[in-house]
């Protein structure tokens, strides 16, 4: 079992159980005690679980599947969308990401006569039988909770493509950078990222100040971040520190 998904199966079972002894986790996972202590160090500094006593407790955002998430902070992500498909131009060719705030942007480009690039399953469905639009997808593994293309394959294809910009949503951010969920994920947004001349992320305020399994970029390779008005004063300040220009959607 590879890192990423050894301890995407252990928060996973945290989550699902509210405790989870270390012994349970070693016999559950099928690795030594020494890489679970390792494991759960590492998820306890990332503040999705705490360590206790003989195991771990979660105290992190829950790892919903997509049609969940999707009924998360609907109105802010709504809001969200409305501003980022409003930096768009005719013709312009964007590429979106397997979020649910970046699903939002594509109902916004609906009508519009674009080139939409994406690994996102559910954007494809959305905008296929779209005349206006030219519609590319990118193949790769299908991660299953998502519908998202991710892997090599997407990544190589992923090199081929040149977009004006790129639509983007993430796990969390902090003064270290963005997060994502796993790396597969961030190892195709990273690709996403050289393939667009700009990078636009959208997200709701919920996830400023909070991290995530990967580690994605710094702040520093964002050139605009759409959030929603929940954004305090000290965290605008903070991005546009770091070069990112901020827009917040009423």
């Amino acid at each position: 079992m590879i890192l990423d998904e050894r301890r995407h199966n252990i928060l996973q079972t945290i989550e699902t159980q509210g405790f989870v002894s270390l012994q349970s986790l070693v016999e559950l996972v099928g690795a030594s005690e020494s890489t679970i202590r390792r494991d759960l160090e590492y998820l306890d500094r990332i503040g999705q679980i705490r360590r206790t006593r003989g195991g771990a407790s979660f105290t992190g955002d829950s790892l919903t599947g997509f049609d969940e998430r999707r009924g998360q902070a609907t109105a802010e992500k709504q809001a969200v969308a409305r501003v980022a498909a409003g930096l768009i131009q005719p013709g312009e060719a964007v590429l979106l990401d397997g979020g649910t705030t970046t699903l939002e942007v594509a109902r916004q480009l609906v009508g519009r006569a674009l080139h939409v690039v994406t690994n996102s399953l559910p954007i494809v469905n959305l905008l296929a039988n779209q005349p206006e639009i030219e519609l590319i997808q990118i193949g790769g593994y299908l991660f299953p909770k998502t519908g998202v293309a991710l892997g090599p394959l997407a990544v190589s294809a992923l090199s081929q493509i040149h977009v004006r910009r790129l639509f983007m949503s993430v796990g969390g951010i902090t003064e270290q950078g963005l997060f994502n969920t796993n790396t597969l994920l961030v190892e195709t947004e990273r690709q996403m990222m050289l393939s667009a001349e700009e990078v636009v992320v959208v997200t709701d305020s919920s996830k400023l100040g909070h991290s995530a399994l990967a580690h994605l970029c710094p702040l520093q390779k964002v050139h605009q971040l759409v959030v929603d008005q929940g954004i305090t004063d000290e965290w605008r300040k903070i991005l546009e520190d770091a070069g990112v220009k901020v827009l917040v959607a009423s």
